[in-house]
């Protein structure tokens, strides 16, 4: 069977089937865009209705999809769509996340319910999600296309910082399992990446710190070509492919 995208595109995107979570702002939208402009089919999921219409209408190509993936009821109907929608699935980014409480607090102060929210939202949902749709992954890797998963990771997964703890925990795991995933299944053409972007100019850094001053935060859009740089580089036929895992990148460079 010939693969659903073409190895000959200089950039390896033309008609990849991508899936991003938390497509809707910060560092999820300007993927969105990115992957996108360089010829990708784009799914995305958010769970604001309105927003995913008006994201869906700006970015002409883009499929929006309603849910929820911090919800274990959300994710077979994501599933469904997101593959449905694409007609397979070449690329997942699990990008949604939850800072845990707001303000950020001790995690001796951090009630057991914002704990189980950042849980829910930055490890079980990336894990469901990817779980149910990787027959369409390993579908496209037998098929000559590959496939990869890029989980959203954080300095806070290596970093013991203070008041970080229900977002740092949650990365953390998602970052280790990130790295189990691969270990299991990059014998089968499956990758799994798990990339920190670095401190973005985003709705949720303002959130978790009001008074950082933007200009000394990378844009968004940059952090968006450094992490489809990033797939590029794990898909077969990359010249970048030799080595690629699933350790933490950031800027070019494992932590």
């Amino acid at each position: 069977m010939e693969p659903s995208w073409h190895s000959e595109s200089p950039d390896h995107f033309a008609g990849l089937r991508v899936a991003v979570t938390g497509g809707t702002s910060g560092l999820g939208l300007a993927l969105v865009r990115e992957l996108l402009g360089r010829g990708a089919r784009v799914a995305f999921v958010a769970r604001t209705p309105e927003r995913v219409v008006q994201v869906a209408e700006a970015n002409p190509g883009a499929k929006g999809i309603v849910g929820d993936v911090s919800k274990k009821e959300d994710i077979y109907l994501l599933a469904l769509q997101i593959v449905g929608e694409l007609g397979g699935l070449d690329v997942l980014v699990n990008n949604a996340s939850d800072l845990g409480p707001v303000p950020l607090r001790l995690l001796g102060d951090t009630d057991c319910e914002d704990l189980e929210r950042a849980l829910a939202t930055n490890l079980l949902g990336p894990f469901r999600l990817t779980k149910a749709v990787l027959g369409a992954l390993a579908a496209s890797a037998r098929e000559g296309s590959g496939a990869v998963v890029l989980n959203v990771s954080s300095d806070a997964a290596v970093n013991a910082y203070p008041r970080w703890g229900a977002y740092g925990a949650s990365k953390a795991a998602l970052r280790h399992m990130t790295a189990i995933w691969d270990a299991e299944l990059a014998a089968e053409g499956v990758r799994f990446l798990s990339v920190d972007p670095g401190d973005m100019d985003t709705p949720m850094h303002q959130a978790a710190i009001p008074d950082a001053d933007p200009t000394t935060l990378k844009r968004p859009e940059t952090a968006a070509r450094e992490l489809a740089d990033a797939i590029r580089a794990a898909l077969p036929g990359s010249i970048l492919a030799s080595g690629v895992g699933a350790g933490d990148r950031n800027a070019g460079g494992a932590l």
